[in-house]
């Protein structure tokens, strides 16, 4: 369909040979699809993630949108290990109670008093 399709990137039609379509009402020039947030160029060599229209990097897409720990709002790793209290997550070591800084294992009683953890003791 050269010629047809417009460019989510750049707004302008697509007259190349090849262009490339990420979702199937989204394409984009091959020079134009880049990362909304840091411009590297996403190709068939890396990952690409949509949101609201925009292509992210894997990275930025982790950093922006991911889940982050519910302490230290740092974003995890595919291979960390978390807790979960209600809809927060936690890494295993920012899992720990507010007021005496234990950290809470698996079948450790504990509550969650808004956004604190809390020991049973």
């Amino acid at each position: 369909r050269p010629g047809l399709a417009l460019c989510a990137g750049c707004g302008g039609r697509i007259q190349d040979p090849f262009l490339l379509r990420v979702s199937p009402d989204l394409e984009w020039h091959v020079a134009c699809l880049k990362c909304a947030e840091c411009g590297q160029p996403l190709d068939e060599t890396c990952t690409c993630f949509l949101r609201d229209g925009k292509a992210y990097c894997k990275r930025d897409y982790s950093r922006l949108f991911g889940i982050k720990c519910a302490q230290c709002r740092a974003a995890f790793s595919s291979s960390d290990l978390v807790m979960r209290a209600r809809d927060h997550v936690y890494h295993l070591e920012c899992f720990r109670c507010a007021a005496c800084g234990r950290q809470l294992l698996p079948g450790d009683q504990f509550c969650l008093r808004e956004r604190d953890l809390l020991c049973r003791a």
